[in-house]
């Protein structure tokens, strides 16, 4: 794996974005706008997810980064939990919900993945140079 220079490089923070932007997109419609509690905790997990990554990463040690990193990946299931709550409300169509669901997962496994990565290297982050 190469080494990230800056967060905007991270696999696991642009899937993020994109998780951001498709909850955004699916709570922007009808009738699910005027569910404001659900609407409301949604975008704040999904924007949980980003900006952990992004906080974690500059913190500049690992041991801080993998907790924010876990808070993101906590964060996917959240948003995963709350699609089930708006599918059963039919707020999404089930084609809108396998879509988000599957770029979740996608994103938790990403995450997981530099999970291991920072656990395994050497590098201890900037912090600790």
């Amino acid at each position: 794996m190469a080494t990230i220079q800056r967060f905007e490089d991270s696999e696991a923070w642009k899937a993020s974005r994109e998780v951001a932007k498709l909850v955004y997109d699916l709570t922007k419609a009808e009738p699910f706008c005027r569910d404001f509690a659900l609407c409301n905790q949604m975008r704040r997990a999904s924007i949980s997810i980003v900006s952990n990554i992004a906080e974690g990463f500059e913190r500049g040690g690992n041991k801080e980064f993998l907790q924010f990193l876990s808070v993101a990946k906590a964060s996917c299931g959240e948003v995963r939990a709350q699609l089930y709550i708006a599918l059963d409300q039919s707020y999404v169509d089930e084609e809108g919900f396998w879509n988000l669901t599957e770029k979740l997962l996608q994103t938790s496994r990403l995450i997981s993945g530099f999970m291991k990565y920072l656990q395994q290297t050497e590098l201890r982050g900037s912090k600790f140079q």
